[in-house]
């Protein structure tokens, strides 16, 4: 073994300083032999476990050898390891900056430690280095995350949308105006009856209203730099399609449930007859109900078109069974046309759980479009100029008119307290 030269007060093999004895140091070379020692002890180790697992017995001349090895890395170790020691105590900028070596992650670790304390026969030890170049993106050595670029997909992933199905139950038209008027009979006295010849005839009573609805404007915005809508032409439209679903999404909500109030449409259920079973009848199950509120159109002389419902109500009807189990509607292999009564239900969120609408859609109402929904782009604003933003709206004007609430029957399935 070579005599070790004094530097500073730090021990190290010749091969690790200058020949002449100053005081630099070869710091890469020791790194490397004291690595090598480590693989060294680790081989031995695994194959020493593999003999033991085997049963066989370890060799003299192979214990000699192991000692050798653990002595070798304990002296490489503690050569560095005071190496380091003293650098710090220089307050050497260099040394301060630099990565642990893997010498000195070596020495520092646990299980190499306690693996050293014992005889070598007894056990393995695992080290584990961690890549010198690492995915970091901070400003620091082995930093290399900003050279790896994310796998960007193409376009934007959406939220789900809502299908709209009630703009399509009502008879469509169209208005130049901002107001809706109609006549609607309001009341009817039939007095008519057989008459004797010269005798006076009977009179009977006819009574108009007249009606008069506002047209509602229906509208939101969003707001973007000019710059984002000339670098990523794709946004304009999604922001485009976006804004027009808005508008659709609150029309449905308007066209069923609009209180009429401030600005709001005065939808359909407001409008709606109350369901009550006409000529005593006792409604047993939901399908039972929804027969009596299309009964109770019929006998108002409006025959139903069709039937209203929240996705979970319809869900519950289709899973009614009778009494050996069976499927009362379809069957859950095939499915079946969303149809009872022989009419189409329409499943729509934007209906109440537990609350049904039954009725003939296209006599009882119509929509009228005053102008369809748009989106407009405007830079005019003095705060968008001066901070070069674009302001993105989108409107429609729509308005309801319902000619006839008893074609209308709006119930509760009583399902829900």
């Amino acid at each position: 073994m070579k005599t070790p030269y004094l530097i500073e007060g730090v021990p190290g093999g010749a091969e690790y300083g200058r020949k002449d004895g100053g005081a630099d140091i070869d710091i890469k070379q020791l790194s490397r032999d004291l690595k090598a020692a480590t693989d060294e002890v680790q081989n031995f180790a695994r194959e020493a476990k593999e003999r033991l697992d085997r049963g066989e017995q370890l060799s003299r001349d192979a214990k000699e050898k192991a000692d050798e090895a653990l002595v070798k890395f304990n002296e490489l170790s503690a050569t560095i390891t005071e190496i380091e020691q003293k650098l710090a105590r220089r307050g050497d900028p260099d040394a301060e900056k630099a990565r642990k070596t893997v010498g000195a992650q070596v020495v520092e670790d646990a299980s190499v430690k306690a693996f050293c304390e014992r005889p070598p026969s007894k056990g393995s030890v695992r080290f584990e280095t961690k890549a010198i170049i690492t995915s970091l993106t901070t400003d620091a050595d082995g930093s290399a995350g900003d050279l790896i670029i994310p796998d960007r997909q193409a376009g934007i992933v959406a939220p789900p949308e809502r299908r709209m199905t009630v703009r399509d139950l009502i008879t469509p038209g169209r208005t130049a105006s901002n107001a809706i008027q109609f006549v609607q009979e309001t009341g009817f006295t039939n007095n008519a009856a057989p008459t004797a010849e010269t005798a006076q005839k009977p009179q009977s009573d006819i009574k108009f209203d007249l009606k008069t609805l506002p047209v509602a404007t229906i509208a939101h915005w969003v707001q973007a730099s000019k710059q984002i809508l000339s670098d990523a032409p794709m946004l304009q439209s999604y922001i485009d399609g976006r804004l027009r679903y808005g508008l659709a999404y609150v029309e449905e909500l308007q066209l069923l449930k609009g209180d009429g109030t401030g600005a709001n449409l005065l939808g359909l259920i407001p409008q709606a007859t109350a369901y009550a079973a006409p000529g005593g009848l006792v409604a047993d199950t939901m399908i039972d109900q929804l027969r009596y509120a299309m009964l109770q159109a019929v006998l108002a002389e409006y025959p139903a078109t069709g039937h209203v419902l929240n996705p979970i109500d319809w869900a519950r009807i289709e899973t009614l069974k009778n009494d050996i189990g069976e499927y009362i509607i379809g069957n859950a292999a095939d499915g079946a046309a969303p149809r009872l009564w022989r009419l189409p239900v329409v499943e729509t969120p934007a209906m109440t759980v537990d609350k049904f609408l039954t009725g003939a859609f296209k006599l009882a109402a119509q929509l009228f479009d005053r102008e369809d929904a748009s989106v407009e782009i405007s830079t005019e604003d003095r705060d968008n100029f001066i901070k070069n933003l674009a302001t993105i709206r989108a409107e429609e004007r729509i308005g309801l008119a319902v000619y006839r609430p008893e074609a209308l029957i709006y119930g509760d399935f009583g399902n829900v307290a």
